[in-house]
């Protein structure tokens, strides 16, 4: 007669050890999930607290003449000195000379880049009516050849006093900013791309050219309100 026990009994063996199996897959995932929220949680705060000095410096390095600054926020078509966090908030952070006088506005922007989204942080100057500075502040563009978009010398020179006027009725920026080939720029309102980083060069121009259309107008519109709004 045969013998069919030895089959159960090997079936009997191998389901508890299957569910063993899963419950400790189960239990690794659920440890690993513990300790990747435990380990945000932990860090966000100083993750948070080093954006907030790289954006400050970025502040000052793209409107080089100011010593102190005050952030705005726009509520409608008008800008008011803002109060707290508000992370949804268009912010205009005002800069201001030792005696009070406003020198510039630092606006955030991002667009598209090659790879990745490209942020930037750019000045505008109220008085020469253009671009003063432009900072990358996060970038995944190609090692390099995108990354000149940060560094490359003859590039940033775009920025130096990058025409952004007005049209006669305030509502939009007289001449759009553009891209050229290098050794072509003409214009005040042009940037000169950088030879073989031609798409990163175009994400910033037209980050720029998006920004200031929508941005500037509002500056221009609430001068007095950032002219007072002096620390």
């Amino acid at each position: 007669m045969a013998d069919d026990t030895k089959p159960t009994a090997a079936l009997e063996q191998e389901q508890p050890s299957s569910l063993r199996m899963v419950l400790t897959m189960g239990g690794i995932g659920l440890f690993c999930g513990v300790l990747i929220v435990l380990t945000f949680q932990l860090t966000l705060p100083i993750i948070t607290v080093n954006k907030a000095r790289a954006l400050e410096k970025a502040i000052f390095d793209v409107i080089p003449a100011a010593t102190s600054k005050t952030t705005f926020k726009q509520v409608g078509d008008h800008l008011e000195p803002m109060e707290g966090e508000d992370p949804i908030a268009v912010k205009y952070y005002a800069g201001y000379d030792d005696d009070g006088r406003l020198v510039g506005v630092a606006l955030e922007a991002a667009g598209q880049g090659f790879q990745d989204i490209v942020s930037i942080l750019y000045g505008y100057s109220p008085e020469c009516k253009c671009v003063i500075g432009m900072k990358v502040m996060a970038s995944k563009e190609t090692p390099g050849l995108g990354t000149k978009i940060e560094t490359d010398p003859a590039f940033r020179a775009n920025f130096d006093a990058l025409d952004v006027s007005l049209t006669d009725d305030d509502r939009g920026i007289a001449n759009p900013i553009t891209l050229v080939k290098p050794g072509k720029k003409t214009e005040s309102w042009q940037i000169e791309a950088i030879t073989g980083a031609t798409i990163s060069s175009q994400a910033v121009a037209d980050i720029l050219e998006k920004s200031t259309a929508r941005l500037i107008p509002v500056i221009e519109k609430n001068l007095d309100t950032l002219k007072g709004g002096a620390p």
